[in-house]
């Protein structure tokens, strides 16, 4: 957890506004006295604050200033105005003018302490805060001022003291009890501040702030059923609070509920849109879905906030990998090995890319570089086994691999590659043993079931081949190559009406398997054309996909927005209902 979750500023404007407020009120007409010019001036200028009229009031306060100079509430009072108008540099000179003009006086060491904490002025606003403290020790707001400045400073157990003494002198303020919450957080004293935030909400059970922070340290604490709940109500009470629906989502992805996490990210990104952090956890959040267009453009804005950020280029080229296209892929992983060569997990993700675009040399180089940075990464020694396979170097695959499962004796995909290459090499009995163990590792593996039955089948051990290629078939019914072994295996048993029926199943899936990648493919075309410009091209595509696949939602969805974007919207609307019916995960276009 991030510690400037637990480091929200005191709000300088409202001290300020709070401070004009009792020049508002009834103190008002004790505040000016004399009838001096600078003193009418002072006069008129506290005048326009009561108004609400902060533009004239700096105006007259600025000509009672040059008529008198030494006047110690003049310097306080434009000070404080300028700080409200968010002046603060101009401000700075006045309050200090105050505080030597009046050195007795709390407020204007207060403000400007207030105005260094804005100009990132740590150890300023310290000593401020705490001169203002030692004139004012009775009051709450000096301490919670200094307590946040200590904070910034990175004095956590100074901060907790003088937090304490703010609720002491406050008991029944939600501000203080937050504040004190959220240090006792930062100190990873998550009970303490739990308590601290339940008690700020019994006064108010309205203060967002404590909603939103009791939710972030349920987080903390593996709550995940009370962050949801805290973090919902945070929402709710200020749907403005970006950072209420980041924690939200992490939260819904801590329960697993994956479709409420987005939307509490791409809430999270509309809110905060030059977030790179919040952009970065909906490009990964989308990237686990089938929306890798949404995760691409999600990295995307990261690099252009971020730069120098190597892992966004990294997650982008992963997602580009996911959508095949390699070039491209590569071009991001080269990007990110330039700003972190030393990255041994880049480097192999690069030689993956060019794995992807058959470039086996360059993927071999990649790899084993990645290899002399990390030794024992299991998972680089697995795709350098899988690149040496594919260039046909078998026994340097095959020494790979018993690389990969010694360093990770877990690493199912190892077990079902290895057992391939020695089925294909004619060694069925070491074959089967390493399918059977990734079986074990993986027992809904439907994949090596298949292969498993498959060299079975050619060991002449029908019966056992018939078991192994049922089980691929129950874990993945639409296996249209188990369907079809499982019928030649029967044919051979004697079998004849159980293999013409698997055989006409397997058929059946083979030609509706077509007709997929068929859609896919005319889809794919059509967006291109999409995004060219062309709109007539890519409605003809994507309904060229509707008909060789009718129940493929991304055709029906991508069609709605073509025929929107030409303005035929009854028809759009059409396709878009259609496609939500196949797939309710869609969202209209935007």
């Amino acid at each position: 957890m991030q510690s400037p979750i637990w480091c929200r500023a005191v709000s300088i404007l409202a001290f300020a506004v709070a401070w004009l407020a009792l020049l508002q009120g009834a103190g008002f007409a004790q505040v000016v006295s004399g009838n001096s010019p600078a003193a009418e001036k002072y006069k008129a200028g506290l005048l326009a604050i009561r108004s609400g009229d902060m533009g004239k009031a700096q105006s007259e306060l600025e000509q009672a200033e040059k008529l008198d100079p030494k006047d110690a509430d003049v310097q306080l009072a434009l000070g404080t105005v300028l700080l409200h108008r968010g002046q603060v540099e101009s401000a700075v000179p006045h309050l200090q003018a105050a505080t030597k003009l009046n050195p007795k006086a709390a407020a204007p060491h207060f403000y400007l302490g207030q105005a260094m904490s804005l100009q990132g002025h740590v150890d300023d606003a310290v000593r401020e805060f705490t001169e203002a403290s030692r004139l004012a020790p009775k009051d709450a707001e000096t301490r919670r001022a200094l307590a946040h400045a200590l904070s910034a400073q990175g004095n956590l157990a100074g901060a907790l003291t003088q937090a304490r003494e703010a609720v002491a002198l406050a008991p029944k303020s939600p501000e203080a009890l937050d504040e004190l919450g959220s240090l006792l957080a930062q100190g990873q004293q998550f009970t303490d501040a739990e308590q601290r935030f339940q008690a700020a909400l019994k006064l108010n059970p309205n203060y967002q702030p404590a909603r939103f922070h009791l939710g972030v340290a349920y987080l903390a604490s593996n709550d995940i059923s009370g962050a949801r709940q805290e973090l919902t109500t945070a929402t709710e009470l200020n749907p403005k609070d970006g950072r209420a629906y980041l924690y939200l989502g992490d939260a819904c992805q801590a329960a697993g509920e994956k479709d409420a996490a987005i939307g509490a990210y791409q809430q999270a990104a509309m809110l905060l849109p030059d977030s790179a952090a919040v952009n970065t956890k909906l490009g990964l959040a989308l990237q686990r879905t089938t929306d890798v267009e949404g995760a691409a453009k999600a990295f995307r804005r990261v690099i252009e906030l971020t730069p120098n950020d190597a892992d966004a280029y990294n997650n982008l080229g992963l997602v580009l990998m996911q959508r095949g296209e390699g070039e491209a892929a590569v071009k991001e992983f080269q990007e990110a090995v330039r700003l972190r060569p030393d990255d041994a997990g880049f480097r192999a993700n690069l030689g993956i890319a060019y794995m992807q675009l058959s470039d086996f040399d360059a993927a071999e180089k990649n790899l084993r570089e990645a290899l002399k940075m990390a030794p024992d990464a299991a998972s680089t020694h697995y795709d350098l086994a899988l690149d040496l396979k594919l260039k046909d170097d078998l026994d340097a695959a095959m020494a790979e691999m018993r690389k990969a499962i010694e360093l990770d004796p877990k690493l199912v995909d190892a077990y079902y590659t290895f057992g391939i290459t020695l089925w294909q090499q004619g060694e069925f009995p070491e074959a089967v043993e390493k399918l059977k163990k990734a079986i074990e590792l993986k027992p809904d593996y439907a994949e090596a079931y298949y292969t498993l039955g498959t060299v079975l089948k050619q060991m002449n051990q029908l019966p056992q081949a018939a078991d192994a290629l049922r089980e691929a078939i129950r874990l993945q019914p639409t296996f249209a190559g188990a369907h079809t072994t499982l019928a030649a295996v029967l044919r051979q048993m004697g079998d004849t009406a159980g293999a013409d029926a698997e055989s006409a199943l397997g058929d059946s899936l083979v030609k509706q398997k077509i007709g997929l990648q068929g859609a896919t493919f005319a889809t794919n075309s059509g967006k291109r054309m999409l995004d060219a410009g062309d709109l007539d091209g890519a409605i003809l595509q994507f309904q060229s996909a509707i008909k060789l696949a009718p129940n493929f939602a991304a055709g029906h969805y991508q069609l709605s927005v073509a025929l929107s974007r030409k303005g035929e919207k009854a028809e759009a609307a059409a396709e878009l209902k259609r496609a939500q019916e196949l797939d309710p995960k869609l969202k209209a276009n935007p």
